[in-house]
């Protein structure tokens, strides 16, 4: 039989190779370019484009914070706790502010209001507006009449207690705050609190003077005044005030003599000899 025998027909064209069919009803039956799944989801943008950007919306804001995050009530009550902090903190600066501040109307009329908030916590050893600066130099001296261990009376000479905290300052580059100012603040705490005959003033003038009288024991007894195994029986203080002398270019004219304020003598309670002052 040849090529041209009954039944022979026109050669066929080449089948391209033939995969594996899929099932009835797979949708990777649709038509498409072979090797591509037409039923893979694919990216939509916010506007419908098919090749917008996969990442989709922006998300929505996060969770509130702080007092947002709170319910109203408690955003209430928040609200008026920080009221009362700011209305506090407005009348405590207010108040140390006229403290501190020079002579005016609201001090002349409030004065007292204003002195019973600040003293003690708060008191300002300052003033506002260029304060006069110290023209005097005022130094605390003191002495002691004791009895010596053998049991012989003697009073000591005068201990310059002004000059052993400048001693102590001088050249320190971190005095501390008692050789600054234990001393000189009890000096005007005394003075503040008594006239000029040495008669309290106020009601103050009694704790003035037990707190002054403390300090001066206590430096007497660290300094050994009356000898080891000595007992001091009373103390008395005086003041030396001397001018700080002008600048040579200034014209004025001030004395350098020293003026003393002598106190009278102050007896030691039971408690407050041989160590017992504290």
């Amino acid at each position: 039989m040849n090529a041209y025998d009954a039944g022979a027909g026109p050669p066929r064209e080449a089948e391209a190779p033939r995969g594996p069919e899929a099932p009835a009803g797979d949708p990777r039956a649709a038509d498409g370019p072979p090797g591509v799944r037409t039923d893979a989801p694919q990216a939509v943008d916010p506007a419908g484009d098919p090749a917008g950007d996969p990442a989709g919306p922006p998300a929505g804001p996060g969770p509130r914070g702080g007092v947002a995050a709170l319910s109203p009530r408690h955003q209430v009550v928040a609200a008026l706790a920080l009221a009362v902090v700011a209305v506090a903190v407005c009348v405590h600066v207010g108040m140390v502010f006229l403290h501190v501040a020079p002579s005016n109307t609201v001090t002349k009329t409030h004065g007292e209001a204003i002195d019973e908030y600040v003293y003690p916590e708060f008191e300002q050893n300052w003033k506002l507006f260029a304060p006069n600066p110290l023209q005097q130099n005022i130094a605390v001296q003191v002495r002691a009449d004791v009895r010596t261990a053998d049991g012989t009376a003697r009073t000591t000479g005068w201990f310059d207690l002004s000059a052993q905290d400048g001693r102590g300052i001088d050249g320190n580059l971190v005095p501390s705050h008692t050789q600054q100012n234990q001393l000189r603040r009890a000096w005007d705490f005394y003075v503040g609190s008594h006239d000029s005959d040495n008669r309290s003033a106020n009601s103050r003038g009694s704790l003035s003077e037990t707190y002054l009288r403390n300090i001066v024991v206590l430096r007497l007894e660290r300094g050994e005044a009356a000898g080891r195994g000595g007992a001091i029986e009373r103390v008395q203080v005086r003041s030396r005030t001397t001018n700080v002398p002008a600048p040579p270019w200034s014209t004025d004219k001030n004395t350098s003599r020293p003026v003393y304020r002598v106190l009278p003598w102050w007896p030691l309670p039971a408690g407050e000899t041989e160590g017992g002052a504290r």
